[in-house]
């Protein structure tokens, strides 16, 4: 069959800018996965996908006019219901056959087969492969069907009696193979080769395609329209830079804003504008946060990473005379960075601690209290926190008294994005510690992966206990993450305590921290189980950060069997194992660890005896094999016990190696479950002192495959 390059587009209104990306990528892999699965084009082929404001599009290369024929084999029934006595064919075998195009002389090529314990009669036939109108039309509807769409809409047809449903309103469909239109239909719309190009810039009223290979150029060159959206996006970046580097200045990093813009303009055309430098006055969060989000513009930063008064705008128009485009961007800049900044005169007027108690009108949840309930719960526990930390207890308490009262502030009133940030800038207007105020706007962190710790015990403390409050009292009052939902963000909370523990690294027992964090709250207010719940929950969450850190499962469960909720241990610790793993001895080690805990757990069912602080009696080891393993074991102690103690797990693992002749001569020469009562709990408490030697570091036995 003759194979042609295909494009498809589908010309629209204005799609939502935040999805553009995930739509255009979407409408190309899944038309082509449909064309792919049909026979139309190989596994291997190249695919384009293009996304612009205004158009959704994809280029296939190679694809057959027609699909190649294919042998099918189908199941009908089991030999007993479609042949009788005779071998005849029975009504309902004919039925069957004529429901897949066949009739009764077909019968004598059935085949016969096992299909589970029953023979069963099968029929081979070959369909025909599709052509590519009906494949791409199959295709089209399996792709406007998966598209991820969040609400679609409805809209009226030109017949003024249909209406269908789509992200938004559909105007025209273009479908070439080659040079060919492919006759499909879609939304309303029959495929033709026009489409039309940018709303002001064009040069041609509409686009008339010549072929599938053109399309791209042509839209550029007539249309002026950039089609790619991977295209566009390097344009901006490149004239982004250009324009920054004219001026000295840097254009603020932001990947969602530069996508979000990408998928605004058709044909980029970067700017400079300017605001007056009094507005610099207000922090510079505010003022950037309300030009990113409001705007779409890029603030432009200095070497140092401040604020200037200048920024990018990416405009979809090219004028000779760019000054009535910059004018109008700079006079509706202004009003909002006004807006900043009387928010920002207006809130310092008033302390942060005259808006605490108003937090008591605030509805935090319905079973767990006022905001001002929880403010209070908080400092209690990071007060409790920073005194194991050996910080300033009264620091952490009025940090966590003034953490929320933001909130009721009128910028962040306006930009929530901006809580914590503007709390920082307030408390240090009031006069707080620098350590204060600087905890007020870190115990948010970490807000999402890869984002900062909090710096500093004040700050650890706040966030650590922010946190805690949240998970204990949202997952106490039967809240539970379920499936993908989660509309607490308690798994993002778990996953801060962790990192926060773990990558500080700080010595506080998680078991204890819930414990603490439970206690807070008034009896009856919780679960009665929900610190070890809670405990359980986050275990799982740190298997799933130690796996996302690369590390081997038995690897993790080897550590975490150990832990005892000491968290700040785990990265050395399984650093230590993975070490340890790679010598050649260290499964035969795990597997001699595995074997102790089995004779023990059989010990203790079969004799009922307690072990716990028994020694080794010296006197009852009578084969030379114990008391050689015991004698290393008290040589090899100190060595261990003293890497242990300076956290080195890799050397305390290492160290064993030297113990494995000995192991394996007690178990070849000693016979552990003799019948001497006393002899055999010797032996296991022999083996209970090694097992505890081996599993300092980590549960090796774990390791053994």
């Amino acid at each position: 069959m003759s194979a042609k390059n295909l494009l498809v587009e589908l010309f629209v209104e204005e799609l939502p800018p935040k999805s553009l990306n995930k739509l255009g990528d979407s409408f190309a892999e899944v038309l082509s996965a449909s064309l792919k699965a049909q026979g139309l084009v190989a596994a291997d082929v190249a695919v384009t996908a293009y996304a612009s404001p205004r158009r959704l599009g994809v280029h296939v290369a190679n694809v057959a006019a027609q699909a190649a024929d294919k042998s099918v084999t189908q199941k009908l029934m089991p030999v007993a219901v479609g042949l009788d006595a005779n071998g005849q064919a029975t009504p309902a075998l004919l039925k069957k056959l004529a429901s897949i195009g066949a009739d009764a002389s077909v019968v004598p090529q059935l085949k016969r087969a096992m299909d589970g314990k029953a023979e069963a009669l099968f029929y081979d036939s070959v369909v025909k492969g599709a052509t590519l109108a009906e494949g791409l039309q199959k295709a089209l509807e399996e792709t406007l069907a998966k598209l991820p769409i969040a609400k679609v809409m409805a809209y009226q047809l030109a017949d003024g009696w249909s209406s269908v449903n789509f992200v938004r309103p559909a105007h025209r469909l273009a479908a070439l193979h080659g040079a060919d239109v492919v006759p499909v239909s879609v939304l309303g719309l029959k495929a033709g080769r026009e489409t039309l190009g940018h709303r002001f810039e064009a040069a041609v009223d509409k686009v008339v395609l010549k072929d599938a290979d053109s399309y791209e150029a042509q839209l550029e060159n007539e249309g002026a329209v950039i089609p790619s959206f991977e295209k566009r996006r390097t344009e901006i970046v490149k004239q982004l830079a250009v324009a920054a580097a004219h001026e000295h200045l840097t254009p603020i990093a932001d990947e969602a804003l530069l996508d979000e813009v990408t998928a605004l303009v058709e044909r980029p055309n970067v700017l400079l504008g300017k605001f007056e430098t009094e507005f610099l006055e207000v922090p510079q969060e505010c003022l950037i946060l309300t030009m990113k989000a409001n705007q779409k513009y890029f603030p432009l930063l200095d070497a140092s990473g401040k604020l200037t008064n200048k920024f990018l705008i990416v405009s979809n128009i090219r004028p000779a005379d760019t000054s009535l485009v910059v004018g109008g961007n700079e006079r509706v800049v202004r009003p909002r960075l006004a807006d900043a900044k009387f928010f920002f005169d207006q809130d310092r007027k008033k302390p942060l601690e005259s808006r605490v108690e108003k937090l008591g009108s605030v509805v935090y949840h319905n079973k767990l209290g006022s905001q001002l309930q929880r403010v209070e719960r908080i400092a209690t526990l990071a007060g409790t926190i920073a005194r194991l930390l050996k910080a300033d207890k009264a620091d952490a308490e009025l940090a966590a008294r003034l953490s929320k009262a933001d909130l009721l502030t009128d910028m962040v009133g306006e930009f929530p994005e901006l809580q914590g940030i503007m709390g920082r800038y307030y408390a240090l207007h009031d006069g707080e510690k620098p350590e204060v105020a600087d905890a007020i706007e870190a115990h948010y962190r970490p807000r999402f992966a890869g984002d900062a710790l909090p710096q500093g015990s004040i700050a650890c403390a706040l966030a650590l206990a922010d946190k805690l409050e949240t998970l204990v009292g949202i997952y106490g009052v039967g809240q539970v993450p379920t499936g993908d939902k989660d509309p607490f963000g308690l798994r993002r909370q778990a996953l801060g305590i962790l990192r926060i523990l773990i990558e500080t690294p700080l010595d506080l027992p998680l078991g204890a921290l819930l414990k603490t964090a439970a206690e807070n709250f008034p009896d009856g207010m919780l679960s009665a189980t929900v610190a070890k719940d809670v405990e359980a929950f986050m275990l799982d969450r740190l298997r799933g950060y130690l796996r996302d850190r690369d590390f081997d499962v038995s690897h993790i469960e080897a550590v975490i069997h150990v832990l005892n909720g000491r968290l700040h241990e785990a990265l050395p610790r399984l650093e230590g194992v993975r070490a340890f793993a790679a010598l050649e001895v260290a499964k035969d080690l795990a597997a001699a660890n595995k074997r102790v805990q089995n004779i023990m757990r059989k010990n203790l069912e079969e004799l009922g005896a307690d072990l716990q602080g028994a020694t080794v009696k010296s006197a009852l080891l009578k084969e030379a094999a114990e008391r050689d393993l015991h004698q290393a074991m008290h040589d090899i102690t100190p060595f261990a016990q003293g890497y242990l103690d300076k956290g080195d797990y890799g050397q305390n693992l290492k160290a064993l190696v030297t113990l494995k002749p000995f192991i394996d001569d007690f178990f070849e020469k000693v016979m552990v479950m003799c019948e001497d009562r006393e002899l055999r709990l010797n032996r296991a408490v022999l083996l209970q002192q090694l097992g505890r030697l081996m599993n300092q570091a980590a549960d090796i036995s774990r390791l053994a495959s």
